[in-house]
């Protein structure tokens, strides 16, 4: 059964953003992200995740970076093994892209001007081992159209790592748990209803993770795989 009272907490920042603005964080006010900035770690390399020469963006960039680990055949024995998931594996296979033997770094410009719309993504307070989230995708002011077909939507939960804790040099956005979906067109439903694609639900934290460090990242893709959108959210 889903946590109700996670699934109201994602409503009310949906619905009320000011009634809950002491504990919800959304993506409200931040700048959208040009590209996805995705680095893939595998398990067993610990020397990534200590690698003082990580990629990432040019400074200034408003990429968003997301850290992968993928999980390899030495299982629990693997270095990074306590934070690898196997939704890793299922963002590789989606790119394409085989399982690296030390690190992979893939990047994907959001094509905003294909279907100019708002992301929006939110998070309520954790509760017991789970945290309520929503993405929702809105078109923009003027009336901007988004694909006649169906979109894909992906939703993570992630853990932002400050530089210089936990062995990392580099400031890392890890990812701890994956949502995925498609939203279908619905001609059936008003005008305004068809303006609005929403999601809401209640993600599990893992073991490990820690709850104050925790925000959402979702974007919107088409049929080829070309990100419409992206969003981050922000505790303020």
């Amino acid at each position: 059964m889903k946590p109700f009272a996670l699934v109201l907490a994602a409503a009310a920042a949906w619905h009320a953003p000011q009634l809950a603005a002491q504990s919800v964080c959304s993506s409200d006010g931040t700048a959208a992200p040009t590209a996805l900035f995705e680095r893939f770690l595998s398990a067993d390399c610990e020397a990534c995740w200590s690698d003082a020469a990580t990629a990432a963006p040019p400074a200034g960039s408003s990429a968003l970076v997301l850290d992968w680990i993928v999980p390899t055949s030495a299982g629990e024995d693997a270095a990074l093994s306590a934070a690898a998931t196997r939704d890793a594996l299922a963002r590789l296979e989606s790119l394409g892209r085989s399982a690296p033997a030390a690190t992979d770094v893939h990047i994907a410009a959001v094509q905003a001007a294909a279907a100019p719309a708002r992301i929006r993504v939110a998070q309520g307070m954790a509760f017991n081992d789970y945290l309520g989230t929503g993405i929702t995708w809105r078109a923009a002011a003027g009336g901007a159209r988004r694909p006649a077909g169906a979109v894909d939507f992906v939703l993570l939960l992630v853990e932002a790592v400050p530089a210089g804790t936990d062995g990392t040099p580099v400031a890392r956005n890890l990812v701890r748990n994956m949502l995925q979906g498609t939203w279908n067109k619905r001609e059936q439903l008003s005008k305004k209803e068809q303006s609005t694609w929403m999601e809401q639900r209640p993600m599990r934290i893992p073991d490990g993770a820690r709850p104050e460090r925790l925000r959402v990242v979702g974007w919107v893709q088409d049929a080829q795989g070309r990100v419409l959108g992206a969003a981050q959210s922000a505790c303020r």
